[in-house]
């Protein structure tokens, strides 16, 4: 029995790029077409993207070059939300050090901020954002400006971006060198914490977003934060193991290959004295193994066992993977 297409019960997808839609400057097969199709079934479409490198209009740019729908406005990028939060805790005219591109200076600027690049220029507070050009000497910078004090904003903690040659560090590993050459932490502004994705449903005027992102610790784990429903593709950095180890709080909802799942119908997973049932697939529990019945090429197999072992581990603070029995394979 089929049923209706998974998204056709949500009002506006709230979508991740790196690794969702593109992995480095190609299309990931499948995902223009998916996203193009949404304004057919009349689902709203943002996209929330932790990365600061490029503008909002930058982004939306290179999706209409990629052929996907993108307005300017339906792009709200984590250096929008870092420039916010600064506005909202620095006088107008203050100045902030960019640890990061040119796209992030804008977005300060707009907010009222005077962006520099030298401790020289006596900066209250310091900004960092992912930049492919960044160097030694801007980590130096911003280390000894935040080691003296000043308020210090990560547009977000990644701690590595998908590439088409593969996985490269992430803004969260340049962050990390000036938190261990400080001892400072700095403020989050982008995924995982809400505001990004309250900012793009609220653009969208939507009243049941479903956020889809590669990443749990991010995307995943930002939409929950944010109490809407969250559907993880297999195209980025996550996979069905980590999934099905994830702590609870970095759960999806749903569980798709790419985002062509969005339009096929999904499985309701039934349960009956502790067996679980996706499709034709079934997991049951036994102490620290899921005894799987099903394929493992089968996504309704994965989705059993997910369904099975978070409900066997409703909470959990780390990842926690069971033990994989193959009962049909």
């Amino acid at each position: 029995m089929t049923g209706p297409a998974l998204i056709s019960t949500f009002d506006a997808l709230l979508s991740d790029l790196d690794g969702v839609v593109y992995a480095g400057p190609h299309a990931i097969p499948g995902a223009v077409e998916s996203l193009r199709r949404l304004a057919g079934v009349g689902v709203g479409l943002g996209y929330v993207t932790n990365n600061a490198s490029r503008s909002p209009a930058q982004v939306a740019q290179h999706l209409r070059e990629l052929g996907a729908p993108a307005e300017d406005h339906q792009v709200v990028s984590s250096s929008q939300a870092a420039a916010a939060l600064l506005a909202s805790m620095l006088p107008a005219g203050a100045h902030v050090l960019i640890t990061g591109s040119a796209a992030l200076a804008q977005e300060i600027e707009l907010v009222g901020l005077v962006p520099v690049r030298s401790a020289a220029e006596n900066p209250v507070a310091v900004v960092q954002g992912f930049s492919p050009d960044l160097g030694w000497k801007d980590l130096a910078e911003a280390s000894y400006v935040v080691a003296g004090g000043a308020l210090w904003v990560a547009t977000n903690t990644d701690m590595s971006i998908p590439q088409a040659r593969g996985m490269a560090p992430g803004n969260g590993t340049l962050v990390a060198a000036v938190a261990a050459a400080t001892g400072k932490a700095p403020i989050v502004a982008g995924k995982p914490e809400a505001p990004l994705f309250h900012t793009a449903a609220k653009r969208l005027a939507a009243d049941r977003p479903l956020v889809v992102g590669d990443r749990l610790d991010t995307d995943i784990l930002g939409g929950n934060n944010a109490g809407f429903a969250t559907v993880a593709v297999l195209t980025g950095v996550d996979t069905k193991e980590s999934i099905l180890a994830a702590r609870s709080k970095e759960r999806p909802d749903f569980l798709i290959n790419d985002l062509t799942g969005l339009y096929a119908p999904y499985p309701a997973v039934e349960h009956d004295a502790g067996r679980f049932r996706s499709g034709i697939a079934s997991a049951i529990v036994r102490g620290q193994s899921v005894h799987i019945t099903g394929d493992p090429a089968d996504l309704d197999s994965w989705r059993a066992a997910c369904s099975a072992w978070w409900a066997a581990n409703p909470e959990t603070t780390s990842a926690l993977a069971p033990v994989l029995e193959w009962l049909d394979h």
